[in-house]
């Protein structure tokens, strides 16, 4: 019996790719020590996959969005492993610029700053001088009333999470949010953590709570959205990008 092939055209582009970036995510992490079969399933990823297919995407703005930035403290970034410190730091400040310019809400706030992990890098705090740092005892920043209220506060409902550590600080809010009927967003290298096993496991468990994965400078773009915006030439700079403003600084010379 002969079977005809499926044309290509007749594969949705979308979910072939979808398909496979799932099936690839779980083949890499079943190589990675101590992460058993059950846990690199494609199954959940799937699953959430066609939970957000089924609901149509509202894009991030300045209106419906807030960024919450979790543990960026000295004793934690002398741990992480999975990226540089210096690139790390730079990219969470970018971040917190760039949402500042375009007017977006941000939370910061600490676990056992006096006791434990010491304070947010100055950087950061010299960035956001008009930020009162939450500081808290537990592990789950939403379990803090004082966080969870001044979330609730802002009235956003697509939350921006980034933390120290990846799969703890800044996953297990990302996924509270998640269950709480909001739209979580992590930008991972915004976060760091402790060893690669670690960080792929934090990714994957996200991926299964439905949390959006995405990188820092892909959020303040969508949050731009249009590059005639007279801000935008300071988001592009504030994102580390000073190839965008220059390309944007000959275009407007050669329109003289």
């Amino acid at each position: 019996m002969q079977v005809n092939p499926v044309p290509y055209a007749a594969v949705h582009r979308r979910d072939f790719i979808q398909s496979a970036a799932l099936a690839a995510t779980a083949s890499a992490l079943a190589a990675v020590p101590g992460i058993s079969a059950a846990a690199t399933s494609t199954r959940s990823l799937k699953e959430s996959a066609m939970s957000a297919k089924a609901t149509p995407y509202v894009p991030m703005s300045s209106d419906n969005a807030a960024l919450v930035l979790v543990d960026h403290q000295v004793g934690l970034l002398t741990g992480v492993r999975d990226i540089t410190v210096a690139e790390l730091k730079s990219n969470v400040m970018s971040l917190a610029k760039a949402m500042r310019i375009l007017k977006v809400p941000i939370i910061v706030t600490t676990t056992s700053r006096d006791s434990m992990w010491g304070p947010t890098f100055p950087e950061l705090v010299a960035a956001l001088p008009e930020i009162n740092i939450i500081d808290r005892s537990t592990v789950n920043a939403w379990d803090d009333p004082k966080v969870a209220a001044a979330i609730e506060a802002m009235g956003r409902k697509k939350l921006i999470f980034a933390g120290i550590s990846l799969e703890v600080c800044a996953a297990f809010p990302a996924i509270t949010a998640v269950g709480r009927g909001y739209d979580a967003y992590v930008p991972v290298d915004a976060c760091g953590t402790f060893s690669q096993t670690k960080r792929e496991a934090g990714l994957i468990r996200m991926l299964q709570a439905g949390v959006i994965l995405s990188d820092y400078a892909t959020l303040a773009v969508e949050i731009l959205k249009d590059n005639s915006r007279p801000d935008a030439g300071a988001v592009y700079g504030a994102l580390a990008m000073p190839f965008a403003v220059l390309v944007g600084q000959i275009a407007h010379a050669y329109g003289k």
